[in-house]
């Protein structure tokens, strides 16, 4: 049920309703929603009493205006900050997250915000998941990548040893605040990073939405903000659609990860350090799923070429011989690419595509090919 925002509440771009019954919420997108936050929550809220839960980064720049913001509403709120990084999506980071919460004397009633990037979105709801069985929690998410992404539809979850989000749950939020003005603190690569799953919704299904971001590319990067919510909302507005005809993807829902089969293996071979971001590898992994679709013979090679050079114009990377350091083994590449979750049976599935705005699902994709394509790569 969509919910109306307050009488003095500052006014929105957008409100995006994700449609899923009993589970439905807001996406809220504009500017100065973290200093509004507290207005927009406290309606929401089961007992007004939360724990606000971020990384060590964002607790510098957001934390205090959140706070503040929830306590002016009348919300009870404490903090409990995680070191930056993707190496706190872990599970030492989780068992020390779900003690905080309940030495917290939260109840099941109460309610976790997640205030941060991808990281914190996704180790804050799977926390809330397993908690007392199942805890309510407020997505805020402060970068570009998990205003688009991680933070709509209820994906939560760890990385392993393993691999990347192998441990987790599904479990939706109940409101997210995507706070446009956020993205002003964020480096110049942490936004590129992001802007990679942007392009995504565009290549999927949305050919109009590509040409979009090809015309308004230069206002984005600059920080046009009228810009950036208008992504936002599109790209938000393109998942929760998918979201609501495939919650826990079961097949719909996996176009979603174009070019993550090939960035979640890239990142796993880069020890998810500072030489790969999730969204530098997720565009490498869609200009390699289109340039594989291509030799296939899928996909012309100028639908291919237009979206490699549309990520390239950005400043993404676009091929595994940018990654700095070591080469990496197209082997070791392969093998992880095994351990993805849309494997079934041990075969390979693939989002591949006919042209800008027709990707697909392809199963049992040939490991020889695949491979003998990586060789070229490296």
């Amino acid at each position: 049920m969509t919910s109306p925002a307050p009488q003095n509440a500052k006014p929105l771009h957008a409100c995006v309703p994700v449609d899923l019954g009993e589970r439905s919420y807001d996406i809220l997108i504009g500017p100065g929603l973290l200093q509004s936050a507290g207005e927009h929550i406290a309606p929401r809220l089961n007992q007004p009493r939360t724990l606000v839960v971020t990384d060590s980064t964002v607790a510098n720049i957001h934390l205090e205006t959140l706070l503040n913001s929830l306590r002016a509403s009348g919300i009870e709120t404490s903090s409990y900050v995680v070191p930056a990084g993707e190496a706190s999506k872990s599970f030492t980071e989780l068992e020390k997250l779900c003690e905080a919460i309940l030495t917290a004397r939260l109840e099941r009633a109460d309610s976790i915000i997640a205030l941060g990037g991808g990281v914190i979105g996704d180790l804050t709801g799977f926390a809330a998941a397993i908690v007392r069985r199942g805890m309510k929690f407020i997505q805020i998410p402060t970068t570009l990548l998990s205003q688009v992404d991680s933070s709509v539809g209820g994906k939560t979850g760890i990385n392993t040893t393993m691999g990347k989000n192998l441990v987790g749950a599904f479990h939706q939020p109940s409101l997210v605040l995507a706070d446009i003005a956020c993205l002003d603190t964020l480096p110049a690569r942490d936004f590129l990073s992001g802007y990679a799953e942007v392009v995504k919704y565009g290549l999927i299904n949305d050919p109009d939405f590509f040409s979009w971001l090809d015309l308004n590319l230069d206002l984005l990067k600059a920080g046009d903000i009228d810009a950036r919510a208008e992504a936002v909302r599109r790209s938000c507005l393109a998942k929760a659609n998918i979201v609501a005809q495939d919650e826990t993807e079961q097949g719909l829902r996996a176009l979603l990860n174009l070019g993550h089969t090939f960035g979640h293996a890239l990142e796993a071979e880069t020890g998810y350090s500072a030489r790969l971001t999730h969204g530098e590898g997720v565009a490498i992994g869609m200009a390699l799923a289109m340039a594989f679709s291509a030799e296939e013979g899928l996909c012309p090679s100028q639908e291919s070429e237009r979206a490699t050079a549309h990520l390239a114009r950005a400043g993404l990377k676009t091929q595994i011989k940018q990654i700095e350091g070591p080469a990496l083994d197209p082997d070791r590449l392969l093998t992880a690419m095994f351990q993805d979750k849309k494997v079934q049976s041990g075969r390979l599935t693939f989002i591949l595509s006919r042209g800008i705005g027709q990707a697909y699902i392809a199963r049992d994709i040939a490991p020889e090919k695949l491979k003998a394509f990586l060789t070229t790569q490296v």
